[in-house]
């Protein structure tokens, strides 16, 4: 059985993706957003975390989180969050994907997401913007929109509205985001 180690540390800043099951295009509907926001809720009135910045995408999502200084589990957060937007879904009529996976029916998962998660730890200032960027660039990168502004499903407007970004920030058009560096150091 492999191992995955993961870096854990008080008061950490991680960057996570997380993926349907087969790549399931789900989340943008409605009924998974709304799902998906009580999940983050309700997890956070639990245990305490900062969304630093999300995008949320047909299949997967990627985010920002930061942990209470003496804190170091977000894979029981991430557990939790998987669970409960599940029941959710399917108990809203959202469809589960059928596994023949022996594994997956021995832990009586549900075919609504991927086992696992990606998660990066936030090194430093410049990694933290990076990633920043990646996220609210992902919609463009994706081929969904011509501007990050054009995507409602991120925390892109959020940093507009801090001055963070401009509203023409991440166009396309205008040929000023380039992420094919980050390709080694993001995970989707």
């Amino acid at each position: 059985m492999p191992h995955y180690r993961r870096s854990y540390i008080p008061g950490g800043i991680y960057f996570f993706t997380v993926v349907t099951y087969q790549r399931a295009n789900i989340l943008c509907t409605d009924t998974a957003r709304s799902a998906l926001r009580q999940a983050l809720i309700a997890c956070r009135e639990r245990w305490p975390f900062e969304t630093v910045a999300i995008v949320l995408l047909g299949d997967h999502l990627h985010t920002i989180w930061r942990l209470p200084s003496d804190d170091t589990n977000y894979s029981h957060r991430w557990s939790w969050i998987k669970g409960e937007f599940s029941k959710a879904w399917l108990a809203a009529g959202g469809a589960e994907r059928r596994s023949t996976s022996t594994s997956r029916s021995i832990r009586r998962e549900r075919g609504v997401w991927q086992r696992r998660f990606w998660e990066h730890t936030i090194r430093d200032e410049k990694d933290l913007q990076r990633h920043i960027d990646y996220i609210h660039y992902n919609p463009v990168r994706h081929g969904l929109v011509d501007c990050a502004g054009a995507y409602p499903y991120s925390s892109f407007h959020r940093y507009v509205d801090m001055d963070v970004y401009s509203r023409d920030w991440g166009c396309r058009e205008h040929g000023v985001m380039k992420f094919d560096d980050l390709k080694t150091t993001v995970g989707e």
